[in-house]
């Protein structure tokens, strides 16, 4: 293939795949870890009033929040590829481990995913009482999830556009009702706090998820353009964003209404606004909230679907759900991530959020851990952006929040621990499935990226100086033949292919 041809068709890729840039990075961020204040409603419940859940939007995110944004920033970034955190602890424990945590990872998401349709309809049942019946609620379920699922087929470019237009009408109305509150705020009242009320394992399981999947964005890095800059921007705007949708209305709502912390369930915002505001208030927030619920459940899909693809393209997953659309998704990824929230949307709220938070955990001790090692066993890894610690204060950096997630294990019911660790035997049972259907070529799967993800410049090449990199381990070829790398590697890096050998 001559020079002009190849430029052709890398010009054509481009133009089908087109790359994500600043703006709609940081709206799919913000609608990976928030999309609003929506649903943030039953900390005030469950914290038996206005002060601990203020308190908790103030402090959780100190301990929690922007430890996992920096972490998120330095390897997204040192690891610019489709699979995010499936690579990273690929690299620092092994394909096995890895393979634990996009199982479980993607299994969180989608558990994650199947609530936004469900709090589309617990906001809209305010006003159309029809869809507390079965009979209308399951087949808007199904809709839904369809109509969804086929504008997150039609191109990630899409989505990302679709997320900042969604989150600037979804958050407009909390704006307008933070300025007509201001002269009915009782800044008592954000005190308010009933010890007899407090519900621990409910008001520790809302503050993790308000606050949490700043990582998941890492499953796309692939299609960001730039990411060892736009990443670290990206991540900052979006912490700006997220902690602001939360504390004005809530400063708002709790300081200008006085109400019952029994009152504060899922979309309760939406009364405060008509309170505050009027029916017309009211009619705005439950429309922003279905547009939100847009959102987040499109930017979850994405990370979702594409995460799915990272597997495949470094031979984690047959190669079928690397296959992308005509838009550049990947089909396979996205109808598989789409069947699972269908099954799992008939569980409950506090279910689902239980579950998913006690399997989110799981997978961030593990990232956790592959950050400080990595920093210990390959501290020449290039690092396009790095958090300004060494060892010690990596260390450091991840003890506060590995005490908040030991902590929301703890508090898990045992259905939940059952469950959990159901779905952990299972994904030990399927890894060996994995290796034994590629090993005796049963599915086909990808191999030629199988040293790309790992060790490599912005660009993908290899680092192989000496200087600069250790060469990937047999851990790093990802169910591949170890021998098979050295075929990758350029025909004049003897010093490379020697280490390999």
């Amino acid at each position: 293939m001559g020079e002009e041809e190849v430029d052709n068709v890398e010009n054509q890729e481009t133009k089908t795949n087109p790359k994500l840039t600043l703006l709609p990075l940081i709206a799919l961020i913000f609608y990976e870890v928030s999309g609003g204040p929506f649903g943030v409603e039953d900390s005030v419940k469950a914290g038996g009033g206005p002060l601990l859940s203020l308190l908790g939007f103030l402090i959780f995110p100190l301990f929690w929040s922007v430890p996992e944004a920096l972490i998120t920033a330095e390897l997204a970034t040192s690891f610019p590829k489709n699979g995010g955190y499936v690579i990273w602890i690929s690299s620092a424990f092994g394909p096995f481990w890895g393979f634990q945590e996009g199982y479980w990872k993607w299994l969180s998401g989608v558990l994650d995913n199947a609530l936004y349709p469900v709090l589309f309809l617990d906001y809209l049942k305010r006003s159309l009482p029809i869809f507390n019946n079965l009979i209308a609620r399951i087949p808007a379920l199904l809709g839904i999830t369809a109509t969804l699922t086929y504008l997150n087929y039609r191109g990630l470019q899409i989505v990302g556009i679709s997320a900042v237009l969604l989150a600037s009408f979804s958050l407009l109305p909390f704006l307008v009702m933070g300025v007509l509150s201001i002269p009915r705020i009782r800044p008592k009242q954000w005190l308010v706090v009933n010890s007899k009320k407090i519900d621990w394992r409910g008001y520790f399981n809302s503050m993790f998820w308000n606050l949490n999947y700043w990582d998941k964005a890492s499953t796309l890095a692939g299609e960001v353009e730039d990411p060892s800059r736009t990443f670290p921007k990206a991540l900052l705007g979006a912490v700006v964003v997220v902690f602001t949708s939360y504390l004005i209305p809530l400063l708002a709502g709790t300081g200008a209404v006085k109400t019952d912390s029994n009152e504060w369930s899922d979309g309760y915002f939406a009364e405060v606004g008509m309170l505050i505001g009027g029916f017309w208030l009211k009619w705005w927030i439950q429309a922003a909230a279905a547009m939100s619920n847009l959102g987040l459940f499109e930017a979850e899909m994405s990370s979702d679907s594409f995460q799915l693809l990272g597997m495949s393209e470094i031979g984690m997953l047959p190669a079928i759900f690397a296959k992308r659309s005509k838009f550049g998704t990947p089909t396979i990824s996205i109808l598989c991530s789409a069947t699972g929230v269908i099954f799992l949307s008939w569980m409950s709220f506090q279910e689902i959020l239980e579950f998913l938070n006690f399997l989110y955990s799981i997978g961030m001790l593990l990232e956790f851990a592959a950050f400080i090692k990595l920093r210990i066993t390959k501290p020449h890894l290039q690092r396009p952006y790095k958090v300004p610690v060494g060892t010690f204060g990596a260390t450091m950096l991840c003890l506060p929040p590995t005490v908040l997630l030991v902590l929301v294990m703890c508090l898990a019911s045992l259905q939940t621990y059952l469950v959990s660790g159901a779905v952990m035997i299972v994904g030990f049972v399927l890894y060996p499935i994995v290796i034994l259907a590629k090993d005796r070529n049963l599915v086909h799967f990808e191999t030629e990226q199988s040293i790309k993800p790992f060790d490599c410049d912005i660009e993908g090449r290899p680092i192989l100086s000496k200087e600069r990199q250790e060469v990937a381990d047999e851990s790093l070829s990802l169910l591949s033949d170890p021998s098979s790398l050295t075929e990758q590697l350029p025909q004049n890096s003897e010093a490379g292919v020697s280490k390999l050998d």
